[in-house]
């Protein structure tokens, strides 16, 4: 079987470090696979980072515990680079959110599979896997 590349967006990640059983079971063997890289993105710490200053029940979590807990974990870190923002001048405007457009351009860079829960992201590209978290 060949080897895949997932970056995770936001909410998959905090599931996955979190709660990974509210992952589907194929998702969760993928990531726990060592042949498939799997990476997530800067954004997402920031965008954690943002949601815990506005006081987020959703977000009780320091940002850097995400951080170091995705990296304990084997995840690889993805920064975000300036030509990382190049495509997103070029992207349809299916979705408004920022850190989502940047994790679209990031995941077509790569490439890699980028799986979300957002139902929206899937207008971008065949490399966009909408999930659907167990409650």
């Amino acid at each position: 079987m060949a080897a895949h590349a997932y970056l995770l967006d936001t909410n998959v990640l905090l599931a996955a470090l979190l709660a990974p059983e509210r992952l589907p079971p194929e998702v969760a063997a993928g990531l726990a696979d060592a042949s498939n890289a799997v990476y997530f993105s800067a954004a997402s710490i920031w965008e954690i980072a943002i949601k815990r200053s506005l006081n987020r029940a959703d977000f009780d979590f320091a940002p850097e515990d995400i951080h170091r807990l995705a990296l304990a974990t084997g995840f690889t870190e993805l920064p975000v680079k300036g030509e990382d923002c190049y495509p997103i001048a070029n992207l349809p405007w299916h979705h408004r959110d920022p850190f989502d457009r940047l994790l679209v351009a990031q995941a077509q860079s790569l490439p890699a599979y980028l799986l979300t829960t957002d139902s929206v992201l899937n207008q971008y590209s065949e490399l966009v896997v909408q999930l659907t978290l167990k409650s």
